[in-house]
């Protein structure tokens, strides 16, 4: 088992925070990856981890995913993440989010919060009460209100990108789509997958969200299990990370993988290489679900709903066709590719503040230097 600080120094974190509040039962953790770019802004996952150690992997990861994600999306924003263990259906309260607002009130801006698996605007207005380094609140408090139809039309363009490289199609008319997790995100992809003509295949873990999409959508149920093997054209991971590893990548039928989950590879190089193997192509989570965080930096900048969608539907089929586009031209996976991207934007950030941030001489006085 890795200590905190080699596994900090693995994904290159800058910050941990463990926040403990016995008096409202809270115990989370905040991760701060990079910040080069700008505060890391993140979501607050709330699940119930079976480990303290399950816990901190997840966050680790989502937090290095963010800075990724905001350095290809081309904002001005650091890669952040917080999760809080507990049940979201049954420990939710206004004085454990307070409590959490206070936490991240203390780190004084490097960190910028919103709701994400777990948790809601409700939740985040709570925060809000506490500090005001929270996105994701309602639109009545002047926020931007849920993010997922931005982060649904954000990845349904991605899957259009995909689409097109893959299959040289304009259109996903007829095409069969597996969205495996119908929540919040996957409930609005599979909207506007409908709208496109496709044949909707889904699964998830909770009969009500199934039967919602069912309903209104007129989606067809597979099993959990199934999907991997199931005769479809694009999987659609919408659910927690991880669904793509040495068991699943196998079976998979699809010439496409593109979805809004998080850290859907359980080794990155590894599988990226096994689906390229396969002839599969993947559109890499944090470029294709990067339309939250287009949608909460826009609530920071002065929301505009219009323009916040815009940003979230075109830029993201712009830079993966940018991503397809290198990582043919140099033979590398989609994922590697789409890192070197991210990667080169943070290099060329650091190097600015370098060359023109005035530094501190030894006396703590600015000079030019």
């Amino acid at each position: 088992m890795l200590s905190v600080f080699e596994s900090m120094e693995n994904r290159g974190h800058e910050e941990v925070v463990f926040c403990n509040d016995k008096d409202t039962g809270l115990k989370a953790i905040i991760a701060i990856h990079n910040t080069t770019i700008g505060p890391a802004l993140g979501g607050c996952r709330m699940w119930a981890y079976e480990t303290d150690e399950d816990a901190l992997k997840d966050v680790l990861r989502l937090s290095r995913g963010m800075s990724y994600k905001a350095a290809i999306a081309g904002l001005n924003l650091g890669g952040g993440k917080a999760v809080i263990i507990g049940d979201s259906k049954t420990d939710k309260n206004e004085i454990l989010f307070r409590s959490f607002g206070r936490f991240v009130q203390g780190l004084a801006g490097r960190y910028i919060t919103a709701e994400d698996v777990g948790t809601s605007v409700k939740d985040m207005e709570w925060v809000r009460t506490e500090t005001r380094y929270v996105t994701g609140i309602s639109r009545a408090l002047g926020g931007s209100g849920d993010p997922s139809p931005v982060t649904a039309l954000g990845t349904f363009s991605g899957i259009k990108a995909t689409v097109k490289k893959q299959l040289g199609k304009d259109s996903l008319f007829g095409l069969k789509v597996g969205v495996q997790g119908v929540g919040h995100v996957g409930y609005h992809l599979c909207r506007y997958l409908t709208r496109e003509g496709v044949e909707l295949f889904v699964t998830d873990i909770d009969d009500a969200s199934i039967k919602r999409v069912v309903e209104e959508f007129g989606a067809k149920v597979i099993d959990l299990d199934e999907i991997y093997e199931s005769d479809i054209d694009i999987y659609a991971p919408c659910a927690l990370g991880a669904t793509l590893n040495d068991e699943t990548i196998p079976k998979l039928r699809c010439s496409i993988v593109a979805g809004a989950a998080n850290n859907q590879l359980q080794k990155e190089d590894i599988h990226a290489k096994m689906l390229k193997d396969r002839g599969i192509l993947y559109a890499p989570d944090y470029a294709i679900n990067a339309g939250g965080l287009i949608n909460c930096a826009n609530e920071i900048e002065g929301y505009n709903r219009e323009r916040a969608f815009r940003q979230a539907e075109e830029g993201i089929y712009d830079t993966l066709m940018e991503v397809f586009k290198r990582a043919e031209a140099e033979d590398v996976t989609t994922h590697n590719a789409a890192s070197k991207v991210a990667e080169k934007r943070m290099s060329d950030v650091a190097k600015l503040k370098n060359v023109y941030l005035p530094k501190k001489n030894v006396m703590g006085k600015r000079d030019n230097a």
